[in-house]
């Protein structure tokens, strides 16, 4: 499995209009890769390590794939659409990149593990 890591560096003045990400740029990614894409996150930043400092990125997405190939013949046909799309949302140039997936787990109540006693 791959993941496809879309990041928008957040700088200032950064324009980001999460309505519009949410409603209608996720809707057509999602269904213009809608066959090869086998799940999607999407994370709105909120700050940095320290209490009250900037996020490094106003928002960010991960798309998963069964692998790199896969993803670009899904995304190949429709790239043009999916980045025409971004200046109705943003200013912010998104930062894409290709990612092995090593590790995916969901804490969930009631599930014993190595991470159950974890606070």
């Amino acid at each position: 499995m791959i993941t496809v890591s879309v990041v928008y560096p957040q700088h200032a003045g950064a324009r980001f209009d999460f309505d519009y990400y949410m409603q209608k740029h996720m809707p057509l990614v999602q269904q213009l890769l809608r066959g090869a894409l086998k799940g999607v996150q999407v994370e709105r930043g909120l700050s940095g390590a320290e209490p009250g400092s900037a996020p490094g990125y106003a928002a960010q997405a991960q798309l998963v794939f069964e692998s790199a190939e896969a993803f670009q013949r899904a995304f190949g046909p429709v790239a043009a659409r999916i980045m025409d799309d971004i200046p109705n949302y943003t200013d912010i140039r998104p930062v894409i990149q290709l990612n092995e997936l090593l590790l995916q787990e969901a804490r969930q109540a009631g599930v014993s593990g190595w991470y159950a006693g974890a606070q």
